[in-house]
């Protein structure tokens, strides 16, 4: 099929690895259009013979005006019918077919796919980001950007390559046209011509701007809204309608402001457009009746120049607001730049791929600041036995979870190494790093997807048998089997919703054990991994992630001290250091922070400094 053959000319989708755009406008829109330059290449083409086309139709039927009018109907056909012809085949079979063929190439070839070839490389490059990426925006604005960056970057290479080279070549054979018939003539022509780029020098640059702002408004807008609507159960929690309402009116307000800019500026260059066009075809059409009256132009050449400048009335306006459009555009795309072009905060530095024969772990000499001059983690070491299930406790702030997201590497260390079996994980690429790592954290969030591959996600071979199991051992099975949404999908069928917010706190932790499981890692991180869990289901579930564990190596974080008391050891840190060490029993015994710890919990969980003091 043709329209499938020309849709196929570029694979949107391709399996090359991201890779990080450049941080320059032009590089940065050619980073994207390169897979697409020899389809670019054909609309070049196709727009400089319709453009040549139009134009030379004009002409043409000027010439056979003034044919006709000395022929007379008696000879016209016998003396210029073939011209007639050519001219007529002209404008019914070749422009309609030059016309098919640049539309094949632009909306099958370039249209469809160059947005979703931009969106997905540069979705693939905004998931390699790191933690701290996605926590200093809203996940909102980030994907609006990915979003408008990809229209917009699409729009200017199309403008850039199609229309300028159209309206160059219209415009410029124009004038070679005018200027054949007579050069007194192009005095209309060159006149409107000034004006029109001096108005086009004024305007599109503070449009441009104002687009530019708009864009950026419309991002934190949409971050705004999508934001309230993520945490919608804190809105509901808090009653704070009124203040979302005033958060998102601050929002639109001062996006309407750009707006209302950008719309009086669209009003006066209107309103100069059609005065200077209404000068320049007044001017073409008396011009052209005084040199006919006088001699010097034929009657064909005065219809020829007067529905010409007709059509360039009607062509400015086009293309004044498309130069406008590719300015938004330009604006869209280096707005989009300054978040899709960011660099990597971390790298795979080499493609080799951690192996994990025992699970030793050693933090060596580990410094850490979160960028600061000082603060959490300074010369940590540690090192954690194949096999050996370590507890890791403290006050809030000690440094607990940031050893841990410096071991699945979402951070580089600033000073040090971590090694697992030896190996650098500084020099082992990411994935293979956190293949080898099962992790269930205190804030379990699902994907808005069903049971089925929430559970598998880890592992999407798996399977149903194996699914199923891993549900049963995280004691989430129960639960399952009776779900249904609101489609009438049931069991593990069933969606989620996002984030996981049709489920319970304690039923989302128990599908992300039952992940855990069935990833079935060498090493595993719990992290308050039975906190939204009652006492219950934890108690019978303890068993489960005793048998998980088995000879894997194991670190757990806990403020309910009575879930981490059987480990083979505790760690106990302060302000990022390592101040006791021992088991349950030999720390209670000394008497030290632990003990403290132990004493003043309420309800099994660890007090605050406040009360500690």
């Amino acid at each position: 099929m043709v329209f499938r053959w020309f849709e196929n000319l570029v694979d949107p989708l391709s399996d090359e690895a991201p890779s990080r755009p450049p941080q320059t406008l032009r590089a940065f829109i050619w980073h994207y259009a390169k897979p697409f330059r020899w389809i670019f290449v054909g609309t070049i083409t196709t727009s400089i013979i319709i453009a040549l086309i139009e134009v030379f139709a004009f002409e043409r039927i000027g010439t056979l005006i003034d044919l006709a009018s000395q022929s007379g109907t008696q000879d016209f056909f016998g003396e210029h019918g073939g011209k007639l012809v050519l001219t007529l085949v002209m404008l019914a079979l070749v422009w309609p077919l030059m016309t098919l063929l640049d539309d094949l190439l632009l909306l099958q070839g370039v249209m469809g796919n160059m947005a979703m070839a931009i969106r997905w490389r540069g979705h693939r490059y905004m998931l390699r980001q790191s933690s701290s990426f996605f926590a200093d925006d809203f996940a909102g604005r980030v994907a609006t950007k990915l979003m408008q960056s990809a229209l917009g970057v699409r729009e200017t290479a199309i403008k850039m390559t199609n229309l300028l080279v159209w309206a160059g070549v219209y415009f410029g054979s124009a004038l070679f046209l005018f200027f054949a018939n007579d050069p007194l003539l192009t005095l209309p022509l060159l006149l409107w011509f000034g004006a029109y780029l001096t108005t086009i020098k004024i305007f599109v640059p503070r449009l441009a701007k104002i687009s530019e702002i708009q864009s950026e408004h419309r991002s934190m807008l949409t971050g705004r809204i999508v934001d309230a609507y993520t945490n919608i159960s804190t809105v509901k929690l808090f009653s704070t309608g009124p203040a979302e309402d005033a958060y998102a009116r601050d929002g639109m307000r001062t996006m309407l402001g750009s707006v209302y800019q950008q719309m009086r500026l669209a009003t006066l260059l209107s309103t100069t457009i059609h005065t200077i066009n209404g000068v320049m075809i007044a001017g073409t059409l008396g011009l052209g009746i005084f040199l006919w009256s006088s001699g010097a132009l034929t009657i064909g050449a005065v219809a020829f120049a007067a529905t010409l400048a007709l059509r360039l009335q009607g062509i400015s306006h086009f293309f004044l607001w498309e130069i406008a459009n590719l300015f938004e555009n330009i604006g869209m795309a280096q707005n989009g730049m300054e978040t899709l072009a960011k660099p990597l905060a971390v790298q795979d530095r080499s493609q080799e791929r951690l192996q994990v024969q025992e699970g030793a772990i050693t933090f060596d000499d580990v410094t850490f600041h979160y960028g600061k001059d000082k603060g959490i983690i300074d010369d940590f070491s540690l090192t954690v036995q194949p096999g050996e299930k370590v507890g890791l406790v403290g006050r809030s702030g000690a440094g607990k979870s940031t050893l841990v997201n410096l071991l699945l590497r979402l951070h580089d260390v600033e000073k040090g190494r971590i090694l697992i079996d030896g190996q650098d994980i500084a020099q082992v690429t990411q994935d293979s790093l956190r293949a080898s790592i099962g992790v269930v954290t205190q804030d379990t969030a699902l994907m808005h997807r069903s049971i089925r591959e929430n559970i598998a996600y880890g592992r999407p071979e798996a399977s149903e048998e194996d699914i199923i199991a891993a549900a049963k051992k995280a004691e989430a099975w129960a639960f399952i089997e009776e779900l249904e949404d609101k489609k009438g999908r049931r069991g593990l069928d069933a969606h989620v919703g996002e984030r996981g917010v049709k489920l319970s706190g304690g039923q989302r932790q128990r599908v992300a054990l039952a992940r855990v499981i069935l990833k079935d890692a060498p090493i595993l991180i719990f992290d308050e991994a039975t906190s939204a869990l009652d006492s219950e289901v934890e108690a019978a579930i303890q068993g489960r992630l005793d048998e998980l564990m088995g000879e894997k190596t194991v670190i757990a974080i806990a403020h309910r001290l009575s879930t981490i008391a059987a480990m083979d050891r505790l760690i106990v840190l302060d302000q990022g250091a390592i101040v006791e060490e021992g088991t349950h029993s030999a720390l209670i015994t000394h008497g030290g922070l632990y003990a403290s710890l132990w004493d003043r919990q309420s309800g099994g969980f660890i007090a605050t400094k406040e009360d500690a003091a």
